[in-house]
């Protein structure tokens, strides 16, 4: 696709590095010694058959699981786990794979969620909307606002999420994690459960959301015609090990992949 051979042109140095990333569960191994970078400005997959590692690599990120071993250095600083706090106030935004959306407020409030972190008014000033509190609310529903126009969403800005079909509530939770304007957007099968016409619509948002923000993405997603249109470079995992890395084109003729996704045995 053009858009990826534009994008590819101006990918950064190394923003986040995963150093022998280990995880289990008492005796289950989810993740073995593995290790992948993730440059800036560019689109990271993470692909896998189901029960690969995935998610779990992705919670490792963001700091919901906390690794026996392994290192992680993002931006700079090397870390033995990441904090989920401190995560999300370093840059790192998340979307889920089970909507995690507040169902009865609006599509305008739950956004605006997504700028908890950024708010400096204490909570009786927020309470009693003066000053300092009002002037803050006035600029974070600005940017607010701009996402809910990038996002195309403005006619359901005051529909309470619960109402909305499936499709749009996953853009919804998009706009949440836009809000916060991440540096790293974890998005978890972003497209699952999705037809054809609202997939498009969501390769085409992290596509711009990645060109016109220069948000770096690290994404799983199951529809390998997605994966492979949309992303600079993939990892693969399989039984948590990781069994491929490269450019789409070096993944798709990987023997070991292709082996994992036709079910060969291991």
């Amino acid at each position: 696709m053009s858009e990826n051979s534009t994008n590819s042109r101006r990918i950064g140095e190394v923003i986040l590095d995963l150093h022998n990333i280990s995880l289990a569960f008492g005796g289950v191994r989810a993740l073995t010694d593995i290790s992948f970078d993730v440059r800036e400005h560019e689109i990271r997959a993470i692909i896998g058959p189901n029960g690969a590692g995935k998610s779990s690599m992705l919670n490792v990120i963001n700091g919901v699981y906390r690794p026996q071993q392994g290192e992680i250095i993002y931006r700079g600083e090397h870390r033995r786990d990441m904090d989920t706090h401190a995560a999300a106030k370093s840059g790192i935004a998340r979307t889920f794979q089970n909507i995690a959306l507040f169902k009865g407020m609006t599509v305008l409030d739950n956004i605006m969620t997504g700028r908890n972190l950024k708010m400096q008014s204490n909570f009786l000033l927020q309470a009693l909307y003066i000053g300092p509190a009002r002037r803050e609310e006035i600029e974070h529903r600005k940017k607010v606002e701009e996402v809910i126009d990038f996002l195309e969403i403005q006619h359901i800005r005051k529909t309470p999420v619960g109402r909305l079909p499936y499709g749009l509530q996953k853009r919804v939770e998009l706009g949440r994690a836009l809000a916060a304007e991440p540096k790293i957007l974890l998005l978890d099968e972003p497209m699952a459960g999705m037809n054809v016409e609202e997939k498009q619509d969501m390769c085409r948002f992290i596509l711009d959301v990645n060109e016109q923000f220069g948000t770096t993405i690290v994404l799983i997603e199951h529809d390998m015609g997605v994966v492979m249109d949309i992303s600079d470079r993939v990892v693969v995992l399989d039984y948590g090990k990781k069994i491929g890395d490269g450019t789409p084109d070096e993944v798709r003729n990987n023997q070991d992949v292709i082996n994992a996704y036709l079910g060969v045995a291991h």
